[in-house]
Formats: C-alpha cells, structure tokens, sequence
C-alpha cells in the first residue's frame, strides 16, 4: 500500500494500491512539542493557515540513473521547505517523493511544524490525470521529511505514451498548507479549562477519548462511584475506573490510566496495539455491567444505553406478519453515499421489497410477495451512534476510509416526518429529540490514526477538545463543521503565484457521535457531590497522593541522603531455605534507613544499637563485595578510620554507582564473649548452613570467627553442638562455591586446614549428617551437591491451551534439564492423556507475551532450558494442544489449505487436507473427491496456486505436494468442465482474470479463473457463455469490457465483439506473467463470501479485558 514514511529508515515495500497515508514504523499520536521561535518567522504576524503551490521542472531526468535530487528551497508559512525526488527509486521500483524542511539541520532543539501537503507528478498530455497524493505530518528533529516511498510505478513514469515526460522532462508540483501551531510546552490544562487529560501508553488514544466521553456522562460517573469496592482487591475494574474517574475529577495534571489497563489484564504489547473505540466501548460497557449485578447500581448501562428495535417481514397479499425485537446499546451508521445522520437514518428503515426471485418464503402461505424492514420501537436516553468511516472494498480487496463529507446537527430530532423511524407501538409520550454532547474524531487512515474527542460536559455552549494530556477549549464550528469531513478548500497566501484554490482531503472527521435526550438532560447531567465519593476510596487516594508527595520530596532530598542496608544473621536465619537457597541474603528483603550522607559510621551505630538493642561496642560493620564467580559475600570488616569516617564518604568510596545503596552486613558479639575480637590475618568469618536430607530442607545456622589455620575438625562438635546433633555425629563438609551458570559445591576436607582449603572470609559451609552408601537410594536427594542441582534446575512452568494464550490452564514443577520427552510424559499424566505424542507445545514470546508462530517439533529441543529460551530471555509459560493423531505423524503430512471451487456455483468451500508430504496431487484429488460434493461422479480436478489474484502455477498430477509454498494462500481446485474433454484440437484454455482501472493503472481482483475458447469463436458469443457462468443480469453486463492483458502489467487491449479471440494467444503456457483474458469491471459478484468477513481495521486485533 502507499505509505507516508520518514525518509529514514526505508520501510519494507508496500502494495501500492492502498491510499491511507500513516507511517509504517510508528504511530507518533497527538501534537509534537513546539518549536521554539524561530528568527525568519514572526508568528503573531501569520494566519492560521498559510497556503502555496509550488512547481519544479526536473530536466534529462533520463540522465539521473541514481540517488536523490533536492528541489530550489521555497516559503510556505514562514518556513523553508523543498521536495526530495529518487528519480529510480528509493530502493523500490517506484518513484519516490518526499516533502523536505530545507534547514532542518540549523532549526533549535525542539523544532516542529504541521503541513499537510500533496505532492504530484504533472501528466503533460492530459493534466486530469496527473499522478497526485496527499498527506499530513508534524515534522520534528526525528522526521524532517515525510512523503511516499511508492509514489508510481517507474514504468509508467518513464512511459513514453503515458505523458507524465515530455521531451525528457518531468514536472513536480507541491501544494503546501502551514497550520500555526501553539505553545504547548508550558501549558496547563486544568488552569485553562478547568479539566485535565488522560496519558497515553503508546497508542491508548481511542481508549482516553472513550473514557473521557464515559466521564462526562455525570450519571455514569456517579453509578461508578457507587459501585461498591469496599472489600475489592486491588486490581479489579471497577475500583481501578474509580480510581481514574477521581483524579480527573480532582487532579491538577493529566493522568495515568496505567492502573485501569493493568485491571484489563493487558500488558506493554496491549498498550501498543491501537483498537477500535467502538469495539472497547461495547467490552468495557459489557464488563461493567456484568460486575454491576447484584449491587445498587445494576442496570444502568441497559438504563443509559439500551434502545430496542423491531424486525419485520409483513406479506403483501395475504394477512402475516413477522417480528422480532432486538436490543441495541449503539447504533452503525453508514456514511456511504449518506449526506448526514438523517440520510442514514432513512437508509436504516427503507424497505426492502421481496419479490420476483426473492420472494419470503411463508410456512403457512408458501411464497409471498413481501415487505422488510426494521422500525425502531424505543432510543435509550444516552444515543451511541458510530459512523461507519470504514469498510471493505471488494474492488480493491482492502479495507478503506471513508472521508466523505458527513453532516450531523447540533440537535437531532428522531421524531420528524410524523416519526417515521418509530413503530406505531413506540411510546408516542416520550419526546424523541436530542442534544450532542460530544464527537469522537478519527485523523489518520485504515493503517493507524489518532482518536479525540470534542465535548460539552454541561451540555453549555462551550466545546472542549480532549486530546490525551491536553485540554483545549474549543468553538462550535471545530467540534462540528470542522469534522464533516470530505475536501478543505484553502486559498493562497503567497502573493504572486497561482492563485487557483488548494483542495485538501480532510482525513480528520468524526467516527463516532454521542446524543443526550433533552427530556432526559438534567438526570444524566446530573450534579456529582463528594458524597458520591466512597470514603475507602478517598482515604486510598489520599495515601496515594501523600505517598507521591513523600517520593517527590525524597527525590528533592536526594542529595542530602543515602540508604542503608544492614543485613544480620537474623535476616540470613529468615532468608535462607524460605526465600532464597543460595548464597546469604537478598537485600530487596532487607529493612532500609534513609541516612544523611554527613552521618558518621559510629553514629550510625549509635542510632542502631536503639534500634537492635545491640550495644554499639558489640557491633562490626563487614563490606561486601562481588565475586568473579558472581556470588556476593562479606569481604572485610571497615577500619577504625572508617568509622569515624562519615556515611557519604564511605558509600563514594566502596560504592560504584552514585544512586546505588550503602549495603552492610553486621557482625554481632559472639555467645561467651563481652567485646569483639581484633581481626587478625589469621582470623577469617566463615557462614554455615544445615541440610536436612530426610526433609530436603536447608536453613541457616549462623556464623563462626576462627582462625584460618585450623582445621574443620576442630570445630565439627561445635557443628554439631549448633545443629542439635550428638557430639560424635559424623558430619560431612561442602564449600558452596557458585551457582551461575552452574552449581560448585565441593567436598571440604575436615583433616585440610581452612588456608590450605583456600576457604577465607565470607566463604559458606554446608554441612549435614552423613549419608551411608546403603541410604543414598532412600533419599530424592541425599547430599547438598544433589539438592544444590535439584534447587538450580527447578522451574515451575504455567501451561496454557494454545487457544487460550492468557489463561494459565494449570501449572508443574520440573527440571530445566528434563528432556522433551520428560516435559510431554509429565504435562499428559497431568491431563489423563494415555500417548504423550499427541501433545504439541509452542514456545512464549516474552516480549509479544503471545505464543510463538512456530510449535516445538517433535523432540525438536533437547531441554525444558532450551523450550523456555527466547533471544536473551527466559520466561515460565508454554502453551499445548491435544492432537488427534501423534504429533511424530502429523509432522511426515502436509497440511493444506483447500479452496474448492464448485462447478454449478460461486460457492467456495474451504477444506484442510492432511496427506504423506511424499503423496502427488493425483494423491490428493482423490481425498478431496471424498470430502466434496462434485457435479458428476467421474468428474476431474484441477489444482493451481494463485497469487495476487493471477493463477501462478497449475500442478501436475504427477508432481508432490510438498513443492506447494504454504505462503501463497490456499490451494485452489476446481473441477474441469465437461466441455474441455471434448475440446478441439486448436481449441485452448485461456487464464482470465478479473480487473479494474484506478488513475490509469490496471488493479487486480477477484478469483481468476480458466475457460476454454473454441477455436473460430468471436468474444459475443464468449460474452454469453461468461455471462451464464456468473449469471449476471443484462443491466450489469453492459458495463463489463473484455480485453487481452499481455505479459506483465502492460495495457489491455480491448476486444470488440467481432474480434476471434484466439487469434490474440500463441503460447500454451499459463503462469501469473503470461496472456490472459482481462474482464474489466467492478461488479462485486464474482468476489467470493469469504472476503466479506472482513470489517475490521487491517491493523487492529480483537479488544479484550480479560478480569
């Protein structure tokens, strides 16, 4: 599609048939800072709009094999601007064109401007159909030119025939609009409008326009304020609405919805992913009914927004009618062909006749001529009304935006026409008349956009423009004519040049309406009290605010303090074996004391000996320090320089990180002791750890002062004095030495002195009874080396079902070593499934936090570690699915996507076709012929790949499926006609293909197709045979041209009816880029049922809040 891209980084090529203008590497949502003043412009002196044309006559553009050609600088708005050509292309085979600010490089940090401009290549034979495009950007530092990498095919501008150069010479033109931006950087919402806006996380544009158009609606805010939360958890939707609902009530600065999201369930990749405001506005109203159930305030959403229509078939000729009511809480509009809100509302109750053909079948009078139609039998006081700005467009096979212009009063009266879009059962008492209350805008296009929304809160005369953090106030004409859409007219400001009007798309326009009943105003509307307000809510909020003040003040005071850490053995005692297996302590766990930096170390003792009720004498503070094996241990107690010292100089000195903390460990007064012992260098501090083979248990015991000449068995009684064992208990020894990557821990020699063990300060020693050989088998894990390797490997692993990605389904502990056939075997006994081969796991992407494209092949990885590993990452989810068939089998098939194409119809069935990947297409015809109806038992199919709506390939009988690329789309088959096995000799099977012209250009769509042609025959009597064969009424079939399409995108050569059509094709070979017979038409009927499915945004995935 056309992309509007920077310049760059080049973005992959796009189809060129698409016209929505947005960036393809990022939606840049909202207004960019402003620029700074700029010494050329005197800005309080411009317009508002500032307009100009601009033309370049690029001479032997021929000559210009390579590179990029800047055009002379010229001044639209007070600023500099000139347009950027690749004359072959800018790594595309398209022209490429871009809008350039000409001194961007000079411009002040913090530069932008807004343009919305076209840029054209000039056709020199017939200016009407000059190549033209449009777009519009807020330029900045970061993208200082915009415009389209595809602007045309180079083999239609370096067409002689097709005028867009003469005589070597190619014509540019530029028409520029400069919009004055304001000054934003130092604005201040609240203070100007009394409102504040919403944050946006990434691209939750739609979402803040949403729920600033929920919040003004006074009396839904009130029945969310009266949803009772009182014993919720934190997290869940309706506090978390609560929540966000106050702070825009009483915040002085935009806020976050962060907490609103995270109560959705969603994730950073959710926050990114732009959706449809529509879709969110019936999820959220869904959810928030749901959960009002039962409690005070059940009803309202049915109370707000529920309208009711009837459905009707009522019967000519014969006394029936036929009804049924539905419920809707909005309503779609279509745009199309609509001039405003009451075109659509026409278009919504026209009758539709069935008659002829289409006559209602009746089950007591057969079939009847009849009437349908719908009448609306109540509106809701809220009217939700969404325009339909997008749809599918069968002739481009794309979704498109709809930018006609749209109208849609201030006052809307539903009652007119002696209330022609009411049943006669409505409430005739209930006053039909509405007032706007606010516009929900789209700017941008099927690929991405912008959302805000433009509303009156009070329903006053006043408008406010919500656009993410900003809050403008806004007039009438911008909420309304503003967002009609269809063209803006501008006239030029610069005098001398052509003065012919700018016409300008205006891809801004309102996508969804919301209308207040008068009757109903002052109830919904309502007046909003602190006594609506949940005094829980009010205290948490408080907290809340306090914490942040209490932050902003410590982030203030920054400088002034430091925090301390001080680990005991109390903390080690309560970490170890709980928390944490190896190494000593987790400082996240650890109390921390905010300490002036200018604090002396022996003050802090001072202050901690109140706080342990340790004397200050019994204390030694010990440094730690990080291993070249990455453990973390005590290394050296601190001088007596170093206490007297103060806080802050010990942190600059021992730490590196200016913000990091100051981490003690604290050395207390040993049992039988009064003061601490000088530390010698013969003296080393060694932890000591206790394992429990019986129980798998591990806990800390504490921390001996002893001399490094000594022995371990010397103090293996106090070992076991510690440990509650008998004095002669034999005990074995381990030095725990490192675990990352791999677990180290090493037998100690209790007859090897600590020095000649290499064992010093901060080194830790397991220890546990000894474990007879006799008893090894008794024990999952008999020694501490065992438990370390069981501890290390651990991993719990949340499985998930494949079509479920967000549900943990259940969860199991297993070793990162198993191997694939460990992890299946446990995962089906889980699951009560006899063959752990029909199981197929598919890895997490902890990034998308969506399951990987690709499942794990059969014994595909060696190891849980290596299921679990995504680029850098680790992450602790797998999903599953449970297949009919072995996995081991299903991966020697290939799986197929079918498209069969019946004979009598225009139906196509879709089918999935497992078959031997050694198996032909002979093979697979005849499983096909078991699962489809066919015309006639001994019918034959073909079977051919299309691609881009040309057959590229038919296939063989003889050839094997495996060859087929499972990229290209479903396989299609037909069946051959009879007629071709009676064929002629020079008879011949030609490809055709349908298509339509877009500015001169051939567009593809459409299922291409064969069809035989007799040799002598005239395209009339062609014409008859196509046109039974898509049954196409006469009218239509007028309009239909026939022509010969040669090889590759050349023109068609149109056909008359006298012309012998094969007298045109000489080859028998068919392939995409071969002839083939062109019918050009826009006639939707040859286009099959499956693409109609398609109403949604290309770029949009569904909405879903999943708590």
């Amino acid at each position: 599609m056309t992309m509007v891209t920077p310049l760059a980084p080049e973005p992959p090529p796009q189809d060129p048939d698409e016209e929505m203008l947005v960036p393809q590497q990022e939606v840049f949502e909202g207004p960019q800072p402003m620029e700074e003043s700029v010494s050329t412009v005197d800005k309080e002196n411009l317009p508002d709009t500032s307009t100009s044309r601009f033309t370049w006559k690029i001479d032997s553009i021929s000559k210009h094999n390579g590179g990029k050609l800047h055009s002379d600088v010229f001044v639209v708005g007070g600023y500099s601007w000139r347009v950027l050509v690749f004359p072959t292309g800018n790594n595309v085979n398209q022209l490429s064109m871009y809008l350039d600010v000409a001194d961007a490089k000079s411009l002040p940090t913090g530069w932008s401007r807004n343009a919305q401009f076209s840029l054209a290549v000039i056709n020199q034979l017939d200016s009407k159909h000059s190549s033209r495009k449009e777009a519009t950007h807020t330029f900045n530092s970061r993208e200082s030119d915009w415009g389209f990498t595809s602007f045309m095919p180079l083999m239609d501008l370096y067409d002689p025939s097709k005028g867009y150069i003469v005589n070597d010479q190619c014509i540019i033109e530029a028409e520029v609009a400069v919009r004055r931006m304001t000054d934003y950087w130092n604005y201040d919402s609240k203070k100007e409008t009394g409102y504040v806006g919403l944050k946006n996380q990434g691209a939750t544009c739609y979402m803040n326009s949403l729920l600033q158009t929920l919040y003004h609606i006074h009396f839904f805010r009130k029945a969310v304020y009266h949803m009772p939360t009182a014993d919720t958890p934190p997290g869940s939707i309706p506090l978390a609405l609560q929540s966000l609902f106050y702070k825009l009530q009483h915040g002085d600065s935009s806020i976050s919805t962060k907490e609103l999201t995270k109560s959705f369930g969603w994730n950073t990749y959710d926050a990114f992913m732009q959706h449809d405001v529509q879709e969110l506005n019936r999820v959220l109203c869904e959810k928030l009914e749901d959960k009002m159930k039962g409690t005070i305030v059940d009803g309202t959403i049915q109370n707000l927004f529920e309208g009711h229509h009837m459905n009707y078939i009522e019967c000519i000729n014969v006394d029936y009618k036929s009804t049924r009511k539905e419920s809707f809480y909005d309503l779609a509009l279509d745009v199309k062909g609509c001039s405003d809100v009451y075109a659509s509302f026409d278009k919504y109750v026209a009758v539709e006749m069935l008659e002829g053909d289409n006559k209602y079948q009746s089950e007591k009078h057969g079939l009847q001529d009849a009437k349908k139609g719908m009448l609306f039998t109540d509106f809701p006081p809220v009217l939700q009304l969404q325009l339909k700005r997008f749809e599918y467009d069968f002739t481009r096979d794309t979704m498109v935006k709809i930018n006609d212009r749209y109208e849609f009063p201030l006052q809307l009266d539903l009652d007119r026409d002696n209330r022609k879009y009411l049943s006669p059962e409505a409430d005739k008492s209930v006053r039909n008349l509405y007032t706007l209350h606010s516009v929900l805008v789209h700017s941008g296009g099927v690929n991405g956009g912008h959302y805000y929304a433009f509303i009156r809160p009070t329903l006053s005369n006043q408008w406010y423009k919500f656009d993410d953090e900003r809050v403008t106030k806004e007039d009438m004409n911008r909420a309304l004519e503003e967002q009609y859409g269809g063209e803006e007219e501008l006239p030029h400001t610069n005098p001398g040049l052509n003065t012919n009007p700018l016409r300008f798309t205006k891809y801004s326009n309102a996508y969804m309406l919301v209308y207040i009943r008068e009757s109903d105003k002052e109830k919904i509307i309502c007046d909003l009290d602190e006594t609506d307000i949940s005094e829980h809510l009010k205290t948490r909020l408080r907290k809340e605010n306090e914490d942040k003040e209490n932050k902003k003040k410590e982030k203030a005071e920054a400088h002034m303090f430091t925090t301390l850490k001080v680990a005991r053995d109390l903390d080690l005692a309560e970490q170890i074996g709980r928390h944490m297996i190896f190494d000593l302590v987790d400082y996240e766990k650890i109390h921390s004391f905010r300490v002036s930096k200018d604090m002396t170390i022996n003050h802090v003792k001072e202050e901690l000996s109140k706080e342990f009720r340790i004397p200050a004498h019994s204390q030694r503070f010990w440094l730690w320090a990080k291993r070249q094996n990455h453990t973390h241990r005590p290394s050296r107690p601190l001088n007596q320089h170093e206490e007297a010292n103060t806080v802050g100089h010990l942190k600059d000195t021992t730490t590196r990180l200016q913000d990091s903390e100051l981490k003690l460990y604290l050395e207390i007064v040993q049992e039988n002791h009064l003061t601490l012992p000088v530390k010698t260098k013969d003296d080393i501090l060694l932890f000591f750890k206790l394992y429990d083979p019986d129980k798998e248990e591990l806990r800390y015991v504490g921390s001996l002062f002893l001399k490094a000449s000594s022995k371990p068995s010397d103090i293996v009684q106090k070992l076991n004095e510690i440990a509650g064992f008998q004095p002669d208990e034999d005990i074995e020894l381990y030095e725990e030495i490192k675990f990352e990557p791999t677990v180290m821990c090493e037998p100690v020699d209790v007859d090897v002195s600590f020095k000649l063990s290499q064992i010093s300060d901060g080194d830790i020693i397991c220890y546990q009874k000894r474990c007879s050989p006799d008893r090894m088998d008794q024990h999952l894990h008999p020694n501490v080396p065992s438990f370390f390797e069981y501890i290390q490997n651990r991993q719990v692993v949340h499985f998930r079902l494949l079509d479920k990605p967000k549900e943990d389904n259940f969860s199991l502990e297993l070793s990162k070593r198993s191997t694939y056939d460990d992890v299946v075997e446990k995962v089906a006994h889980h699951l009560g499934l006899d063959d752990p081969s029909k199981l197929r796991l598919t890895q997490h992407n902890p990034y998308s936090q969506q399951p990987k494209p690709q499942y794990i092949k059969y014994r595909g990885l060696d190891h849980l570690s290596d299921m679990l590993h995504h680029m850098n990452q680790m992450s602790d989810i797998l999903y599953y699915e449970i297949l009919d068939i072995p996995l081991p089998e299903l991966q020697g098939l290939k799986i197929l996507r079918v498209a069969f194409h019946h004979a009598t119809s225009s139906e196509v069935q879709f089918h999935v076709a497992r078959l031997p990947k050694g198996n032909t297409f002979s093979d697979l015809s005849e499983d096909l012929k078991s699962k489809v109806e066919l015309s006639r038992s001994d019918a034959e199919l073909r079977l051919f790949q299309v691609c881009n709506n040309k057959i590229m390939k038919v296939y063989q009988p003889a050839e094997k499926i495996d060859s087929i690329n499972d990229l290209n789309g479903p396989l299609h088959v037909e069946e051959i006609p009879e007629e071709e096995k009676n064929a002629g000799p020079r008879d011949r099977l030609v490809h055709v293909i349908h298509f339509f012209k877009d500015n001169q250009h051939m567009q593809y769509y459409g299922d291409p197709f064969f069809f035989l042609i007799h040799d002598g025959e005239a395209l009339s009597d062609i014409k008859v045979r196509i046109q039974k064969k898509f049954q196409v009424p006469d009218e239509q079939f007028l309009k239909w041209k026939f022509a010969y399409v040669g090889l590759g995108y050349n023109r068609p050569e149109y056909l008359q009816d006298t012309d012998i059509v094969l007298s045109r094709f000489q080859k028998n070979i068919y392939g995409a880029w071969e002839h083939s017979l062109g019918l050009e038409h826009s006639d939707i009927s040859t286009k099959r049922a499956y693409l109609a499915s398609q109403n949604r945004h290309s770029f949009e995935k569904p909405v879903k809040i999943y708590n």
